[in-house]
């Protein structure tokens, strides 16, 4: 009997699965990729008799093959956040699915194992944006400004190197990195004594620098869009510049569009910190987009659908 644990390559995805196996440890086959590879369970191939966890990808997005589990007598146990659409009705699906703009899987995990590993939530939440929520979720630990600086660094260079089109793309492939911090119950032994930490910190600040000397393409009160150039470093940086951006400006919502090999376009949208919703529902406008209300992204849009984009985000956000 085998089990399986698939989940997300960013912070959230990582920070989730830790809290459970550091709860429940069991061993499994880790199935997971780059942050934007999310169609992951039609690469499950359980049988009669094996068991799937489920953390931080979209339900909606991974329905056929769920039911093709599911209609095989497996049970799935799946914990997110994402848009789900209709959750499928049988005792074999345990969904605990939130899909409010102030929570994250990690933080879902949290709940379920009533706060045994807290830090490693806090550090999930700081992963996708959700500063508040993170001051919020940590307040029981009473830790200083120091420490939570360093939960929100960790959280953001986790999420940092989830970023790209392909794992050639990424510092560490993402079951390579959870397997790093595997041995860790705490996040501050992993930041003192991993090099793992330092190598993604050197990454994050060089790709950042290069980040801020590109200019938006689109710049008003409600929005700004940015294309960056067909480089590993554009891929790597998309979600934690954009997820800057929306810090440094509440009110306004972000694009970065990231030119592929292609010749089409990775997005990554913010909505604004102020509101926190409408990105999804942007995003879903174009093929392979999706997401959740506060940020999302598309995967691959069409070079001459650029414009209509930007078009449509000045709509979505006006």
């Amino acid at each position: 009997m085998a089990h399986f644990d698939v989940f997300n390559g960013d912070a959230d995805g990582i920070c989730a699965l830790h809290q459970l196996r550091l709860a429940e440890p069991r061993e499994s086959t880790l199935v997971t990729g780059v942050k934007r590879d999310i169609n992951l369970l039609k690469r499950v191939a359980a049988k009669s008799g094996d068991s799937v966890t489920v953390l931080d990808v979209s339900l909606d997005k991974n329905r056929e093959d769920l039911q093709r589990l599911l209609d095989g007598s497996i049970p799935v146990v799946y914990f997110d956040h994402h848009f789900a659409g209709e959750i499928p009705q049988t005792e074999l699906l345990d969904a605990r699915i939130d899909t409010a703009g102030d929570v994250c899987t990690g933080l879902l995990v949290n709940r379920f194992l009533e706060g045994q590993f807290l830090p490693w939530a806090v550090t999930a939440l700081y992963g996708d944006n959700l500063h508040e929520a993170a001051k919020e979720a940590a307040a029981p630990l009473e830790l200083d400004d120091e420490q939570l600086g360093h939960l929100e660094t960790l959280g953001t260079l986790l999420n940092y190197n989830g970023y790209g089109s392909t794992l050639e793309d990424l510092y560490f492939a993402p079951d390579q990195l959870y397997r790093s911090i595997q041995p860790y119950d705490d996040p501050f032994d992993f930041i003192a004594s991993d090099t793992t930490f330092q190598t993604l910190r050197d990454g994050f600040d060089s790709d950042m620098t290069r980040a801020q000397s590109i200019e938006p393409v689109l710049k008003t009160e409600q929005c700004a869009a940015f294309v960056f150039p067909n480089d590993s470093f554009s891929r790597r940086v998309s979600g934690v510049y954009s997820n800057q951006l929306a810090r440094d400006n509440p009110q306004r919502a972000h694009a970065l569009a990231s030119l592929l090999p292609s010749g089409d376009y990775l997005v990554s949208v913010r909505a604004p910190l102020a509101t926190k919703s409408g990105a999804d529902e942007l995003c879903r406008q174009f093929p392979t987009g999706g997401g959740r209300q506060a940020a999302a992204g598309i995967n691959q849009l069409p070079a001459d659908q650029l414009q209509s984009f930007i078009d449509a985000m000045q709509n979505q956000f006006a």
